[in-house]
């Protein structure tokens, strides 16, 4: 077998779906197709059954994958340690935030720190809402700063980056700042944010769909970018649950907040696709949880 023939079996396995893995591997859909076809030919049986509603795979399908996945995990590694040694820490190194609030506090003294480090590695960093992984396993970005939590089996979970307490942002005048607390009881009688493409596990950690009490939590209009938050808030049509940090971030005039009660701390931490590890990646999940020991984070999940 051939690499690409690899590659594509491997992630087809995982996608269970041929669109999809057209997408991560930038193919053509037919290619993929013609691709598995000509394998299971070549190996004398069928390895992913194929109905109109799915795609699974098959007995033999499921132990070729069992058997090339450690081996072709292997090579990336091997691959990637020895492009790391030949150009060091280079190169450019593109980090996503979802939302500033889920850099955390000391985000902007890990850049600082990482650039004096390795001045040969081009940083940038981009705010681009929400926080979809389908970004870092097309390579459009290499690291993102995410909630937790992270359920992603093919994602590297790195430092903390922060650690905080939670807030509910609402207009000023609201009754609930009036009060000056809430609870996600109170949710009830207020809009939240839809999901939109906010993985599943994160939005459910923070915006469920019912109280304790099982009242149902509404779901206010579409947003496009965390300005647009803040406006629908000001305006009365939302109420939102985030952290401290945020306030550090992003202000609004007609925007204040008040403590969310009953709920741990909210974690976000540096997240990436293991195979895709770089040494520029390590360099700077080394840099961040250097900074965060230093200033009270132990830089671990």
């Amino acid at each position: 077998m051939e690499l690409r023939e690899v590659e594509i079996f491997l992630v087809l396995s995982e996608e269970l779906h041929f669109g999809r893995t057209a997408q991560r591997l930038y193919l053509s859909q037919p290619r993929i197709s013609q691709t598995i076809r000509a394998l299971e030919v070549r190996l004398g049986g069928q390895l992913f059954e194929r109905t109109s509603r799915q795609v699974r795979l098959t007995a033999l399908g499921e132990r070729l994958r069992d058997e090339l996945r450690p081996a072709h995990d292997h090579f990336r590694r091997a691959v990637t340690a020895a492009t790391d040694l030949a150009r060091g820490v280079s190169g450019e190194l593109r980090v996503c935030v979802a939302s500033y609030a889920m850099a955390g506090p000391r985000f902007t003294e890990i850049v600082r720190d990482f650039q004096a480090r390795y001045p040969d590695c081009r940083l940038t960093v981009t705010e681009e809402f929400p926080g979809e992984f389908a970004r870092l396993r097309t390579g459009a970005y290499h690291l993102m700063c995410h909630r937790q939590p992270i359920t992603e089996p093919d994602l590297t979970i790195g430092p903390t980056l922060s650690r905080e307490e939670r807030i509910l942002l609402v207009r000023v005048g609201h009754p609930l700042a009036l009060r000056g607390h809430a609870t996600i009881e109170d949710l009830a009688d207020h809009a939240v944010i839809p999901r939109g493409g906010i993985p599943s596990p994160m939005y459910e950690a923070y915006f469920p769909a019912t109280t304790p009490a099982g009242r149902p939590i509404p779901r206010g209009p579409q947003i496009s970018t965390t300005s647009d938050i803040l406006h629908r808030i000001a305006h009365g049509e939302l109420v939102h649950p985030t952290v401290g940090s945020f306030l550090s971030y992003y202000h609004h005039p007609e925007v204040t907040h008040v403590p969310l009660r009953g709920h741990p701390p909210v974690k976000s931490a540096l997240v990436w696709v293991t195979n895709l590890e770089n040494a520029a990646i390590r360099a700077f999940a080394s840099t961040a949880a250097e900074v965060l020991a230093r200033t009270g984070l132990s830089g671990s999940g």
